[in-house]
């Protein structure tokens, strides 16, 4: 393997805080006089930023409804809520199978791992803690760190200079075609560019990605283990 840095998305990559994020979304929907969304519904927004979430789901493009939306999930679940509040964020989150083993074989290969997500980095932070597994990360992108979230490939650059390391020898694995948008970004602005391999935890089918650069499309973190030999 000659990657020098593993980057991953978080939300149905390495981890799964659905029941937390749907609560989130939920109080904040009712709380702008909109009927509560379902799991279903919700699901395909994760991994998206709250805003563009909740514009999706509502159709609703003004600004400020979005930002109040934003202010009511994080009193809900997020950095603004009570001790109940993080209690479900956090523990009601969960690492998936295979990712403590996954990103544990990395650390002892000396790969640098890193998460880039939407998702705040102290909440992520808090959520590895939980799990006893914070030392596994070198790195922590979230979506306050940027000016401009995934798609846009700002936090992948972001996590490179930090972690003094060159496109060519990182690979970055995400569920979503928004995660591959920003490596194709990347590769389209460089000759050389981050590769990157799609995890199938999520919504997404595999079939989604064919119309972007991709060195491999895994079924789950066991898959992306063993194909890169670790």
């Amino acid at each position: 393997m000659h990657y020098q840095g593993i980057f991953f998305d978080f939300d149905y990559t390495l981890g799964d805080s659905t029941i937390p994020i749907l609560r989130g979304y939920q109080e904040g929907f009712r709380a702008l006089g909109w009927d509560a969304p379902t799991l279903e519904q919700v699901r395909p927004t994760i991994g998206m930023t709250l805003m563009e979430g909740y514009r999706q789901l509502t159709g609703d493009q003004d600004s400020g409804r979005a930002d109040e939306f934003y202010h009511q999930f994080q009193l809900s679940v997020g950095e603004l809520a009570g001790p109940e509040g993080r209690r479900v964020m956090v523990e009601e989150s969960c690492l998936l199978p295979g990712a403590v083993e996954t990103l544990t074989a990395l650390k002892l290969r000396g790969v640098n791992v890193a998460i880039v997500s939407t998702k705040l980095a102290v909440t992520i932070r808090e959520i590895f803690q939980y799990n006893h597994a914070d030392d596994l990360l070198d790195l922590i992108v979230g979506g306050r760190d940027v000016k401009r979230n995934k798609p846009d490939p700002e936090g992948l650059h972001l996590a490179m200079t930090k972690l003094g390391l060159k496109p060519e020898q990182v690979l970055f694995c995400g569920d979503t075609v928004i995660d591959a948008q920003g490596v194709r970004a990347i590769v389209e602005a460089k000759s050389a560019g981050v590769d990157f391999c799609a995890v199938l935890n999520g919504t997404t089918p595999g079939e989604a990605f064919d119309g972007y650069p991709h060195v491999h499309i895994a079924q789950d973190l066991w898959d992306v283990k063993k194909w890169l030999g670790v």
